[in-house]
């Protein structure tokens, strides 16, 4: 090796050792000013009190305010493309959902690229779907259901409150696994499409736990059903899927925190090593207890394949039921 090529390797390695140095540093004096929170939900349900819940335990851990800034709409895209106009460099982040994973499968071209344009930081809690269904319908459990699904393809229906979302695809997942054709009707939102199901006018739906626990023990819905594989702490008289013979039905989802690609990688493992703490704490745990929500801190690397194995699950489900958005 001559002279020239050790000095080139040299170079390179004090060169790398000083940007490693910068980068460290840089994540060491992170943050030196408010973090803006945006939020791909609207400001009901739960999403924002944890939002909110999580940013006041970072904002005390860090030291800086961190500011919840709701842009719901278009299914996270709204929210996903005000992150990429902010600098890459912690200072944004987003809140979002499944819906990140699965827009790439029924959008079409895309401003941006999920593998490309987003550092994964977090996830921070995941939620499972319970199926409910109106009184009248004449099943007493999931097994009566499914026969009467069968023996009555497309009378039965499902009140979907969202497009593309975790509930309009758990329905679309169970009428595949269980080899059913229960219709899917639309609505604007979660609400009437509860509504609309508590007044007979829907048959079942997709909901979470503590949307619909007070209706189950009243007797005004009848509790099939709950994914995961343990029962809901909030509504543990309502047995899992696989308790009830049916294997597979895996339509719970996840909420977690990105950053734009491009953000210093300190800065990001400094972000997941404070949200692992304030997960774990045990008053986090009880608040987010009570909403129904499951603690569950997957950071950058997991959180990344947790979103590819999202894409790749429901890609199926999507191409089999001919799902699109609705623009």
């Amino acid at each position: 090796m001559n002279a020239a090529s050790i000095g080139r390797r040299a170079f390179i390695a004090v060169a790398a050792a000083a940007l490693a140095g910068a980068a460290s540093a840089q994540g060491a004096a992170f943050p030196t000013k408010p973090i803006r929170l945006i939020v791909a939900f609207p400001p009901g349900g739960s999403t924002t009190p944890v939002a909110r819940l999580v940013g006041q335990k970072l904002s005390e851990r860090l030291g800086q305010p961190v500011v919840v800034d709701n842009r719901p709409g278009a299914n996270g895209v709204i929210a996903s493309e005000e992150l990429l106009r902010a600098p890459a460099d912690g200072y944004t982040l987003l809140m979002i959902g499944n819906t990140h994973s699965l827009n790439p499968l029924v959008m079409g071209p895309m401003q941006y690229d999920n593998a490309r344009d987003f550092t994964p930081v977090s996830t921070l809690f995941r939620f499972e779907l319970v199926l409910v269904g109106h009184p009248s319908v004449p099943a007493a459990n999931l097994g009566e259901l499914i026969a009467l699904a069968k023996a009555q393809p497309g009378k039965l229906n499902f009140a979907v409150g969202d497009n593309v979302g975790q509930i309009h695809l758990g329905s679309e997942t169970l009428n595949a696994i269980a080899g059913v054709k229960i219709q899917v009707v639309s609505y604007k939102g979660s609400a009437p499409a509860l509504n609309d199901t508590l007044g007979g006018h829907a048959d079942l739906a997709f909901a979470s736990p503590t949307a619909v626990m007070g209706f189950i023990r009243a007797g005004k819905l009848k509790g099939y059903a709950i994914s995961g594989r343990t029962r809901s702490s909030v509504l543990p008289e309502v047995p899992t899927f696989a308790e009830s013979g049916l294997q597979g039905v895996d339509v719970g989802g996840w909420v977690g925190l990105l950053a734009r690609a491009g953000t210093p990688k300190a800065i990001v493992d400094k972000l997941a090593t404070e949200l692992a703490v304030i997960i774990a704490a045990p008053d986090i745990k009880e608040s987010l207890g009570a909403m129904g929500l499951e603690p569950s801190a997957v950071a950058t690397e997991q959180f990344a394949n947790l979103i590819k194995a999202d894409t790749a699950k429901f890609e199926a489900v999507i191409k089999t039921a001919n799902i699109k958005i609705e623009k």
